[in-house]
């Protein structure tokens, strides 16, 4: 089996291929080989990759609608970054009291003090995503933000193939499209249900915008968590992500919604519908990269784009929303997507560049969970920092075949 980017060295974990079942045999008639690769995409590695991306998805779906129950007629709670700041105080106390229990070089002083700037960075980008989409809301139509938040996937495939070194094929390509293809498949559901009003919007220039500089927000912020978690660890990336997640949203929140605080009633349906949200965005980060370490930051993207069709689901039931059997075809649409997606694993680029924005150079390999070989010392003597610091950088000229 290859792994999404055809790692060597075990940085990346497994993304199985869904047609490398098939037997290489020519022998085989045609009609064996077609049964062998249709049977092939229905893996147990496969079914858990597109299982996990449809849980993404509902806890997806479950912040919007209690988002939509706080504020249902545009007059309610609308305090974006105060619904954000609880899910990354709960990730800051779960993650970093996790972190600060860890031993040795893996424990939350050694990860703050030698990653915190690039950490904050990242919480920064995550942070103004998740502000700039909601509030794209106020302003656009619920078409415009549809549409123009699926430009995270391109911004992913792109930093990949740049970043990551991800080189894709031809049915990767496919896939994609095909899965953007159910978009706009769902915004004409949304139109033909009587659920989108150009009228509405506002400022529809600004609202795009926003839409836009924050879909790409999140593309950047996905491709981030995708290398960190791979070469390091989930933990350590949720903790520090909800630590200075915290931090930023917080100071944000004092500074643009403390009046709107002020003015919400606080009663019981309140309180707890914020809860709610907090809790499907905390489950929501969590599971996140459990599932990308699994595939891909790009396959899970493709994957949670049924996320409107469990919206519909939802608000059938709950806003008296109209019943179209577009959303049905949208749906099978992006699945079907998903699956020409997954019919071969991508390829990874020579290595004769590397991505470190994570990575200190003095950190010794283990850090990172690369399996390589250290040179000895010639003496028993402890080696002193600057002697152990010089020894790494001449390893890796080494490596790199550089002088």
């Amino acid at each position: 089996m290859a792994s999404v980017s055809g790692i060597e060295n075990g940085l990346d974990r497994p993304y199985n291929s869904l047609s490398e079942n098939i037997s290489s045999d020519d022998g085989l008639r045609t009609g064996d080989k077609i049964k062998k690769w249709v049977l092939s995409l229905f893996t147990l590695k496969f079914l858990k990759i597109l299982i996990g991306g449809q849980v993404l998805s509902l806890l997806i779906c479950g912040t919007a609608v209690t988002s939509q129950l706080l504020n249902p007629t545009g007059e309610g709670v609308n305090a974006p970054t105060t619904q954000s700041f609880l899910n990354y105080l709960l990730l800051a106390i779960v993650y970093c009291g996790w972190l600060v229990c860890r031993s040795q070089e893996k424990n939350f002083y050694h990860v703050f003090m030698n990653r915190w700037w690039k950490y904050l960075i990242v919480a920064l980008i995550d942070v103004e995503a998740n502000y700039m989409v909601v509030k794209a809301y106020h302003y656009t139509t619920l078409v415009s933000v549809q549409l123009l938040d699926s430009i995270t996937i391109p911004v992913v495939l792109l930093l990949s193939f740049l970043l990551l070194r991800v080189r894709y094929r031809l049915n990767h390509l496919i896939g994609v499209v095909i899965c953007l293809v159910g978009v706009p498949l769902m915004i004409w559901a949304d139109f033909d249900a009587g659920r989108s009003h150009s009228e509405d919007a506002k400022n529809k220039v600004l609202g795009d915008i926003l839409c836009l500089v924050g879909a790409s927000f999140y593309g950047v912020s996905n491709v981030a968590e995708e290398y960190a978690v791979r070469h390091y660890s989930r933990v350590e990336f949720l903790g520090m992500l909800g630590l200075f997640g915290t931090f930023i949203s917080g100071i944000q929140l004092v500074i643009f919604e403390r009046d709107e605080l002020t003015s919400i009633t606080w009663d019981g349906r309140t309180i707890g519908l914020l809860v709610a949200f907090a809790l499907c965005l905390f489950c929501l980060y969590s599971f996140f990269p459990v599932v990308i370490q699994w595939s891909s930051a790009a396959a899970v993207n493709l994957c949670i784009l049924t996320a409107d069709f469990y919206s519909l689901l939802f608000g059938l039931f709950l806003f008296n929303f109209v019943f179209s059997g577009i959303y049905f075809f949208s749906f099978a649409i992006i699945i079907i997507g998903v699956l020409i997606y997954g019919l071969r694993a991508t390829k990874e680029a020579p290595r004769e560049s590397r991505y470190n924005f994570f990575r200190n150079e003095s950190e010794h390999p283990s850090d990172a969970g690369v399996d390589e070989i250290s040179p000895l010392p010639t003496d028993e003597r402890e080696l002193t920092e600057e002697e152990r610091e010089q020894m790494h950088k001449d390893f890796n000229r080494h490596l790199n075949g550089t002088n």
